[in-house]
């Protein structure tokens, strides 16, 4: 893992509180009165420059930035708001329209509470409060337009480990400004929508269902007792993780003989084994290549679940094939289409 696996950002908090100014939009739409535990702006990342070293960062739970964004009428990947266990306060500075989906929690907008997994209509000058999630540990804040902050390499995406992307590569604090976006067409209506999602099929946390994983290069290598608690075992989420890398906790694995090998690529969801026998899977701002032994990887389907288990949470792995990963993503992918589709018709009504 590299240096920074374990920290929120790779830059220091007096480089970023020097450069942010810089940062600034020149419109203000969207003001940061308090910023939550660790919120960033991020969009579907940056794939493709593994080859460069730079990792694809994006969102850590993809359906659910997607469908806060369908709910505002928004492309799925635009720019939004993912905030880990406590959500930030904003101050809404025009009249906008904004969706909250992700691990559960009390939105409020002016002490009101408000509906998550919903287009909610925020009047100018509104204060707008994500309070500390229930269930799960990510969720997303989308705006109509979406957030203007200026790409790097082709994203909005913050890379808090790397340095890249809004302002500086580092998570959003207190006096931060967010300008936000246009998109065409006609204007949503100002009424309060009459409906919400029913989060259950995209927010399952549930320790009793494994995640699914694919054999690793070197799953063959851990001893038999080994073997057997890789998927019997559970593991917990230790207080270190973070979108690097989600540390597990449990029972030590070891190896019948040491394993040696050259670094080779990572994604996310790669499951490796260091030295002290307990397994890290990779998160979107994980290191694009690296030389632990590789367990297995998790389903691309499941990654989803992984972002929303939080600091003490539980999990199991089952043993998944390719073809089975690959048929569970198709089916989730159409059940997004099918999903965003309906969104536009009840969007357009």
């Amino acid at each position: 893992m590299p240096a920074g696996a374990g920290r929120p950002g790779a830059l220091s908090g007096h480089r970023c509180r020097r450069i942010r100014a810089t940062c600034r939009p020149t419109r203000v739409t969207l003001a940061v009165l308090t910023p939550g535990l660790q919120t960033t702006l991020q969009d579907a990342g940056r794939p493709g420059l593994a080859h460069l070293g730079i990792g694809r960062a994006g969102a850590f739970d993809a359906p659910a930035l997607c469908i806060a964004n369908a709910l505002c009428g928004n492309p799925p990947a635009t720019c939004a708001l993912e905030a880990t266990l406590l959500g930030p306060t904003l101050r809404c500075d025009r009249d906008a329209w904004i969706a909250v989906t992700g691990a559960a929690l009390t939105l409020r907008i002016n002490g009101t509470q408000c509906p998550t997994w919903a287009p909610v209509f925020v009047r100018a000058g509104s204060r707008i409060v994500l309070g500390p999630m229930r269930a799960g540990c990510r969720s997303y804040l989308a705006v109509r337009g979406g957030f203007g902050a200026a790409p790097v390499l082709g994203s909005r995406s913050t890379d808090l480990n790397a340095g890249i992307g809004p302002f500086n590569g580092c998570a959003l604090r207190a006096g931060d400004a967010l300008a936000v976006g246009s998109i065409p067409g006609p204007a949503l209506p100002t009424r309060a929508a009459k409906w919400q999602l029913d989060p259950r099929p995209w927010l399952r946390i549930d320790p009793d269902a494994p995640l699914r994983m694919l054999p690793g290069a070197h799953e063959g290598c851990l001893t038999d007792a080994s073997r057997a608690a890789l998927f019997d075992a559970p593991f917990r989420i230790r207080t270190d993780s973070n979108r690097v890398g989600v540390r597990l906790a449990g029972p030590a694995l070891a190896w019948q003989s040491p394993v040696e090998m050259i670094s080779e690529g990572c994604i996310p969801g790669l499951v490796q084994l260091p030295p002290s026998g307990q397994p890290i899977a990779l998160g979107p701002e994980g290191p694009v290549s690296g030389g632990y032994p590789r367990l297995g990887q998790i389903a691309a389907v499941d990654l989803p679940r992984l972002a929303q288990l939080r600091p003490g949470a539980t999990l199991r792995f089952t043993r998944c094939t390719l073809a089975e990963a690959v048929h569970a993503l198709e089916r989730r992918t159409r059940a997004l289409s099918h999903l965003a589709a309906a969104i536009a018709t009840r969007l357009a009504q």
